[in-house]
């Protein structure tokens, strides 16, 4: 599947992976960077000039401010359309342990990583279907699969996420638009950063953020519609799934 013109758009402007897979897909194509303080996203743009993006902009988006979401991707259609490509790379890790016991908390990262994402997608796949076309890379995670204890409240959100793309990827059958649904594994990088200094070891078959990009950009070139990064995670959740639940339940992260 050969680039189509058109603008690159990404929905959590300052997300590593969202950037990384822009970044792949930018010669002689407008990126469009979503972000709260969109001034400040320097290093971003200078990676996607240099990858040849026409031009870089950037634009205020709050996850979190619902309400302002239908308007914002009507503006970015209206001032950038078409939009070959939408990538959906905010979200939260969240602090399991805090989540557990402090309300506000747990419902942030169910607001953010859930709620925020359909208040996106939603209208997002409203335009995209009235041009007759694009494609949607939303980040689910293998966290959701089968939601483990270690990391439930998160999980549980990717569970959601995961279900609701999997619909609208049904519902866009047939429309000229085609979502992408990425499930990577634990990915090292800035969000899983504070695990790591806390001494967390990284799951079997851990990728980088440039790793998932390049699987997503492959997946999105060959046309599918679903991809496991690694393609190892896919077999082994499977397993994974059949596992009694004294087991699964002290797994770690």
């Amino acid at each position: 599947m050969a680039d189509s013109p058109g603008s690159v758009v990404v929905f959590g402007g300052r997300s590593e992976i969202g950037v990384a897979v822009a970044e792949r897909l930018a010669a002689g194509r407008t990126v469009v960077l979503a972000a709260r303080r969109p001034d400040d996203l320097a290093d971003q743009r200078a990676r996607l000039e240099a990858a040849g993006a026409a031009q870089v902009v950037t634009v205020a988006f709050d996850a979190n401010d619902t309400g302002s979401h239908t308007e914002l991707v009507s503006q970015l259609v209206a001032d950038h359309g078409p939009i070959p490509v939408a990538v959906v790379a905010f979200g939260i890790l969240g602090d399991q342990q805090r989540a557990e016991t402090d309300v506000a908390h747990a419902l942030q990262i169910a607001h953010t990583d859930y709620v925020a994402q359909i208040s996106v997608l939603t209208p997002l796949a409203t335009a995209l279907r009235a041009q007759g076309s694009g494609t949607i890379i939303v980040f689910s995670s293998v966290a959701g699969i089968r939601v483990r204890r270690a990391n439930y409240v998160y999980g549980s959100t990717k569970a959601g996420l995961d279900g609701f793309a999997s619909g609208l990827a049904d519902a866009l059958h047939g429309s000229g638009v085609r979502l992408l649904l990425t499930r990577p594994g634990f990915v090292i990088g800035a969000m899983t950063k504070d695990l790591m200094a806390a001494g967390t070891t990284p799951a079997p078959l851990s990728v980088t953020a440039d790793t998932v990009a390049d699987a997503v950009v492959r997946a999105y070139r060959r046309g599918k519609g679903e991809v496991w990064i690694p393609w190892a995670l896919r077999p082994m959740f499977f397993g994974m799934r059949l596992l009694p639940r004294a087991i699964w339940r002290r797994l770690p992260r």
